[in-house]
């Protein structure tokens, strides 16, 4: 066994991270001034702005009261997408799903709807461009996606048990919507 060279080994991994670190901690600054989206001269809406606080837009009680009154709300999943599952919805259990893509667009969004091959509908929602999103052959989900107020889409999905009665997914989505927007205003 060569303890000189795992020692030297050692030694060297060691000045490498040392060095790796305080690099790292020279390359940092502050920048003085505000944050506004790109092209914009406004502060940030800070409702929309910080990573998982778009899931707290709207209470699980207003999601309830948008769906149905008797609609009991539970986290299911905050990450990339902000998700709730609904126990007792209407015809069986469901999942609403909320997104906000900082960087996308309604073009961008109707043109990944169509390659997908799901019927996209310009809607109004609060005086604004919005887009209904079906999936072929699913009466059981709808969406709804919206300019956010800032910067990027926002949208909404709703996804009823397959084969269920249940009312209109397209219309608790478009007032999950209109609700958002009315908050980040």
């Amino acid at each position: 066994m060569n303890v000189g060279g795992s020692l030297r080994r050692w030694s060297a991994v060691a000045v490498a991270a040392i060095a790796v670190a305080l690099s790292a901690g020279g390359c940092s600054q502050v920048v003085p001034g505000s944050a506004h989206p790109v092209g914009g001269s406004q502060p940030v809406n800070t409702r929309l702005d910080k990573l998982l606080r778009e899931c707290e837009i709207l209470s699980k009680e207003q999601i309830g009261k948008a769906i149905g009154e008797s609609i009991d709300v539970q986290d299911s999943f905050f990450g990339a997408v902000c998700m709730w599952d609904l126990v007792g919805a209407p015809g069986g259990n469901g999942m609403a799903t909320l997104n906000w893509y900082e960087n996308g667009t309604l073009s961008n969004e109707k043109q990944t709807n169509n390659k997908l091959g799901y019927t996209t509908t310009n809607v109004t929602v609060q005086s604004a461009l919005a887009l209904l999103i079906r999936r072929p052959n699913d009466p059981d989900s709808c969406g709804v996606t919206a300019s956010a107020p800032d910067n990027g889409v926002i949208g909404w999905w709703l996804n009823y048990r397959p084969g269920s009665a249940h009312p209109d997914p397209c219309e608790a989505t478009k007032k999950l919507m209109e609700m958002t927007l009315n908050l980040a205003r």
